[in-house]
């Protein structure tokens, strides 16, 4: 068990806070709300069809989450976004840059620079480049619309899932300032601050900044310093000019440093036979107790021994440029340009110990050991830089016909590096390659909403997308054949360039408002993603013959309603989802066309699909409870996959492999396959649901009121593999986060206290990683040894966290 919390203050937070503290001391009293209104919710408004609209007159099912439940839930990341979110879920890597995001069940499995994601990260219109730079600080953040199913139409090809719209504080009124401090009793801090407003009539301004710490849950004995957690800092700019009564120009740059140590495998069980003589890779100098010196193995076990950093630093560093002129018509000419620059560095500690492994590895072909005084480690790098522009018109919101249509232009350069292990040393799994892709895309839109009928209302979508992408690959081969100690020598160099594609993706719905508060509709749309590459180790010739993957298609279909009850207390909204994908972009074994070859590579399965229910209510019970609260059932499945990998089953009487693997598969190049058609999508639990309620407290004092707040987040168990291995499976969630706090009834300051995990529950939410093999055979006693892992997510053990916001 952990070492008891305590609250780590630290100084630069307290200098901070108290600053800020001084200055809202000095600040004028906020504005008093309106009295006498009738208790109602807040009207919730998006902009998923490229307008300002409210949402229940939005023809498709969208989730959004304000800014006031940001608060409440003391959201940092999209980590914290799919705990609110039963739509979303994450596929989680022991690498940060390979953990992805799915939505209704479906999302990028194969996770690497020459595969885009499917479900497409946007912040004020511009999308990110790369999957893994979403997984930053949400600073500054007014709403995130979670848009589900294919968004293609509007959003661009990588968005054949959904989409993440997350919008920004807008620029507005007179110049105010906020900030926030956040401590919590497991060595957690963040600061945030905000400044800005109209300092004229021509001129405002926007500057917000964060910073936070998080040093993590899980112990290195070897450092003795504490590991998986995540820090950084952000820096979010708004400058707007109105040269104009009707263009405005607003320049937004903006930088992220991240640092995530996360991911660390953690030991929590060991079992087999004889385990006391295994030993790490059959080697007497490194038994197992040596290994673990300091470390038992049990579900609450926290403490490790690494000894090379396992994580990934990155920065990002972009600038947006929008420009709008609002024409006489009424309508928008609106055009936004984009650039960013994404930088990170990975490692991993490879043996997952800290002894000197490499000092008794067996060189290749001598046996001897390689005598190097280190463990086994990998790095590499990204380097990711987009361009994009958009010029699109909107029309005048008034009139029966309303209409967006654009062009789009977009440029993604990526580049990675990757190294593990050391030539000439099998047991390092020795790899290196260079590798970078590129994609460019433009793109033609339009869609329209034209009321034909009083009440019914017919939308159409289309878009015309053409890509251009390619890549490069400078691979070391079968680095495990040569010289120990060579330098790297690329003898395995592929490319593919100038790789042309054209698609068009649309969208239909008929939404019928049945009563002002009542609509109901039903909607089909068709989602793409663009060709994909293969660029790992495992890239060879015949391999690199078939580049590039085909294409992944969607089409989906859906019915639901939306309606506004009770004087717009009660805000409902349901929905049923049925999506196919085809040419699903997957690493599989196929054989290698023309040859009987059988290997395994980024392929396209047949189909996948998801269906389901889903169900958005928000209710104003009384003028002082408030309850959010979200539920989805997903049935996300594999159509068809005849020849997915087996594994193994210790003792088994099919040769060790699961029962219905098909032992030398004739069908398939004699390999060891499993049909798992008809089995489960990984990360994809079929129900997930999130309560969220804040009760309000009027106190005796004339200064301050009261508030209470709870979250109640679940989640069914899911597998982590297409193979449908159940030692992979991740058991059923269910967390409670219960808070309380006090508000100032000038709105100026808001001390809240939160526990999250409160009944301290621990829960395995990630597939086992063999840690080590500690396998022993002759001359060595024999041991067989199995261990099983975790790695402890943010709320894996109970913690307290104290916030003060202010706002003057």
């Amino acid at each position: 068990m952990p070492a008891k919390h305590r609250i780590v203050l630290c100084p630069m937070a307290l200098a901070v806070a108290g600053a800020m503290l001084s200055m809202a001391a000095q600040a004028q009293e906020a504005p008093q709300p309106a009295q006498g209104a009738a208790p109602a919710l807040e009207q919730v408004v998006v902009t998923a069809n490229k307008r300002v609209e409210r949402l229940e007159n939005v023809p498709q099912s969208i989730s959004v989450i304000s800014e006031e439940l940001l608060q409440r839930n003391n959201v940092r990341d999209l980590d914290d976004i799919i705990e609110l979110s039963p739509s979303l879920s994450k596929t989680q890597s022991d690498n940060p840059a390979n953990t992805g995001l799915n939505m209704r069940g479906i999302g990028t499995q194969s996770i690497g620079i020459g595969v885009e994601s499917d479900v497409a990260v946007i912040v004020d219109d511009i999308p990110i480049g790369m999957q893994v730079q979403a997984f930053r600080d949400l600073t500054d953040v007014s709403r995130i619309e979670i848009l589900k199913g294919p968004q293609s139409t509007l959003f661009g090809k990588s968005a054949i899932a959904g989409a993440i719209n997350i919008v920004t504080k807008p620029i507005s009124g007179p110049v105010r300032t906020r900030a926030s401090v956040l401590m919590s009793d497991d060595r957690e801090w963040r600061l945030s601050a905000s400044i800005g407003g109209d300092v004229s009539e021509k001129f405002g301004f926007r500057i917000a900044a964060s910073q936070n710490d998080f040093a993590g849950n899980v112990h290195n004995l070897t450092t003795g310093k504490w590991t998986n957690g995540a820090r950084g800092k952000t820096f979010l700019g708004k400058l707007t000019w109105r040269p104009l009564d009707n263009v405005s120009v607003d320049f937004s740059p903006r930088y992220n440093h991240t640092l995530t140590d996360c991911c660390v495998v953690v030991i929590n069980g060991v079992t087999g036979t004889n385990t006391q003589n295994g030993l790490l890779n059959n080697i007497p100098a490194m038994p197992i107790g040596l290994a673990l010196d300091g470390i038992s193995p049990n579900k609450d076990n926290i403490n490790i021994r690494n000894d090379t950093f396992t994580g990934q630093e990155s920065t990002t560093r972009g600038a947006g440029l929008r420009v709008n002129w609002e024409l006489p018509n009424g309508g928008t000419l609106t055009s936004i340009t984009s650039m960013d620059r994404y930088h990170a560095n990975d490692s991993r500690d490879q043996d997952f110990t800290d002894l000197p492994v490499m000092l008794y590895y067996p060189v290749t072909g001598t046996g001897l050991p390689a005598g190097i005084n280190s463990g086994s480690s990998q790095h590499g790098r990204f380097d990711v830089i987009s361009r994009t522009q958009e010029l699109r018109y909107t029309s005048s919101d008034s009139g029966a016909l309303r209409y967006v249509a654009g062009v789009w232009y977009g440029k993604n350069e990526l580049a990675r590096y990757f190294k593990r292990g050391e030539y000439g040393l099998i047991a390092t799994s020795p790899t290196e390659f260079y590798g970078d892709t590129y994609n460019i895309n433009k793109a033609v839109f339009g869609q329209a909403s034209w009321e034909f009928i009083p009440r019914t209302t017919l939308t159409a979508g289309l878009r015309y997308n053409e890509q251009e992408s390619g890549y490069r690959f400078n691979g070391s081969g079968n680095p495990s054949a040569l010289p120990f100690g060579s330098p790297f020598r690329p003898t395995h160099v592929f490319s593919s360039l100038g790789n042309n594609d054209e698609h068009v993706t649309g969208k239909l719905s008929l939404q019928r408002q049945f009563t002002p508060n009542l609509m109901g509709y039903v909607s089909g749309s068709t989602g793409y993603k663009g060709h994909a590459y293969d660029i790992t180790s495992s890239l060879n010739a015949l391999t690199a013959s078939q580049q590039p993957v085909k294409p992944e298609t969607a089409e989906s279909f859906e019915v639901g309603m939306k309606g506004s009850f009770l004087g717009n207390r009660l805000t409902v909204a349901a929905t049923a989802f049925s999506s196919k994908f085809e040419d699903y972009q997957q690493n599989s074994g196929s054989y290698i066309p023309d040859t009987l070859i059988y290997q395994t590579r980024l392929n396209s399965l047949p189909g996948v699909e998801t269906k389901g229910v889903e169900l958005d209510v928000n209710a104003l019970v009384t003028g002082n409870l408030l309850v959010n609260a979200a539920f989805a059932y997903t049935d996300a499945s594999i159509t068809e996959f005849r020849n997915a990998q087996c594994y193994q089953v210790p003792g088994s009487p099919n040769g060790g492999f699961n029962e219905s693997c098909i032992l030398r598969n004739p069908e398939f190049g004699n390999q060891n396959t499993q049909d798992v058609s008809g089995g489960r999508m990984p990360f994809a639990p079929r129900r997930k649901a999130t309560v969220n309620f804040r009760y309000d407290v009027r106190m005796p004092s004339r200064s301050f009121d009261g508030f209470v707040t709870g979250t109640i987040a679940h989640a069914s168990d899911m597998v982590t593999n297409l193979d449908q291995n159940p030692i992979n499976y991740v058991q059923p969630t269910t967390y409670l986060h219960a808070g309380f706090g006090l508000r100032d009834r000038t709105g100026k300051y808001t001390f809240s206290v939160r526990v999250n995990n409160l009944l301290d529950k621990r829960y395995m939410s990630n597939r086992s990683v063999q840690l080590g093999n500690f396998n022993a055979f002759a001359p060595n006693p024999l041991a067989q040894v199995t261990t099983t892992t975790w790695s402890p997510q943010r709320n894996a053990f109970r913690n307290i966290a104290v916030k003060l916001d202010m706002n003057f």
